[in-house]
């Protein structure tokens, strides 16, 4: 683990050795120059990604502030909530789908629905009127504290799951700040925190770059950002083992279905995988446990990610690459037209481009 944090800050890094000797001021006063000519505030915005580079410890470089920056561009345009088309929509089909899921009769729903919020208005009203993440979220929180039904309901099923300027997840914020001790006063939640210009930018640049992944591309990064943590990673290890396996694979980076517990039946990944354990001189139980590493950098050292990809370079008679965008496509009610991560991640690779120009520097 200590040799993949080494590799992760230096490419991380880059030639960053002169810039962490920078004052808080010369750092803020660089990142202003990375920041596109409509922002306002820019000494705001400046100082709110100064302090989790700082505290997270990531090099002042001209590529880290501009990978900030071009998933703060592409997520929000710099806003710090920003509306969402037909929100409300999207806000009622959960509800639906969460009453159809629990059991709960309609009429009690709407009862509930139509009392008197914390604010003076109905419930109902809050989410119909509701045009950013933040609002949404609040009215649902209310419900949730005020309304015996609402935490029956609701309780850890608040529809709004990401939001601020890098619209980051809640759950990560949440475990993210279980792990490393969040920098701010918390004034209410960590979910109210993520919807702040300083939480919002703290998560989401932690979301980002604080891990330990030996990607040489920034592109694998972004792709991760909107996939999840190695979700690039374990992309191409998945087209190593359908190379390695002769079965179909399909590239979207989960190597164990979301929930899925040891006695159920194997996805499409381990079943692979389980085709080849002759090959690999591995049983069923240790492929399953090797895959259940997914999510951690820790992956990279079983058994089975090195017997894999040497029986996939063997058999393409070349290194297979080890990282591969996730081919996923993009599902939200939020969204007007059909959106991948390919498409994401090459998006905000453009923006990059473009920030370090801004700063002065060749892209």
């Amino acid at each position: 683990m200590r040799s993949l944090v080494a590799i992760a800050v230096l490419l991380l890094g880059g030639c960053a050795g002169p810039r962490l000797q920078m004052t808080a001021g010369e750092a803020r006063a660089l990142i202003a120059t990375y920041l596109p000519a409509a922002v306002a505030d820019k000494e705001g915005w400046a100082a709110d990604i100064h302090t989790p580079m700082s505290v997270l410890q990531i090099p002042f470089t001209a590529d880290n502030i501009c990978a900030i920056v071009a998933v703060t561009e592409q997520e929000s345009g710099f806003r710090v909530d920003p509306p969402i088309p037909n929100l409300s929509k999207v806000a009622w089909e959960e509800i639906e789908r969460q009453r159809e899921k629990l059991g709960i009769p309609k009429f009690a729903l709407d009862a509930a629905l139509g009392l008197q919020s914390s604010n003076g208005k109905t419930y109902r009203s809050r989410i119909d009127a509701a045009k950013t993440e933040r609002e949404l979220s609040d009215a649902f929180e209310d419900l949730i504290g005020r309304v015996p039904l609402g935490k029956h309901f609701l309780e850890d099923r608040n529809p709004v799951r990401t939001g601020g300027p890098m619209q980051v997840g809640v759950a990560f914020a949440r475990e993210h700040s279980k792990a490393k001790k969040y920098p701010y006063p918390v004034a209410e939640s960590i979910r109210d925190e993520v919807f702040t210009r300083r939480g919002g930018m703290y998560f989401g640049i932690a979301h980002l770059l604080d891990y330990a992944a030996r990607y040489d591309r920034y592109l694998y990064r972004y792709a991760d950002f909107n996939a999840g943590h190695y979700a690039s990673r374990n992309a191409a290890f998945q087209n190593a083992l359908a190379v390695a396996s002769g079965k179909k694979v399909v590239l979207d980076g989960d190597l164990v279905r979301p929930g899925q517990g040891r006695d159920a039946a194997p996805g499409e990944t381990e079943a692979a995988a389980r085709s080849i354990s002759t090959s690999l001189g591995l049983d069923a139980a240790t492929i399953r446990r090797d895959l259940e590493l997914g999510s951690q950098a820790e992956f990279e050292a079983t058994t089975l990610y090195a017997r894999v990809f040497a029986l996939a370079d063997e058999r393409s008679a070349k290194p297979m690459p080890r990282a591969v965008v996730p081919a996923i496509e993009l599902h939200s009610a939020k969204f007007t037209r059909r959106l991948t991560t390919q498409w994401f991640a090459e998006r905000v690779v453009a923006r990059h481009r473009t920030c370090l120009a801004r700063g002065g520097r060749p892209a």
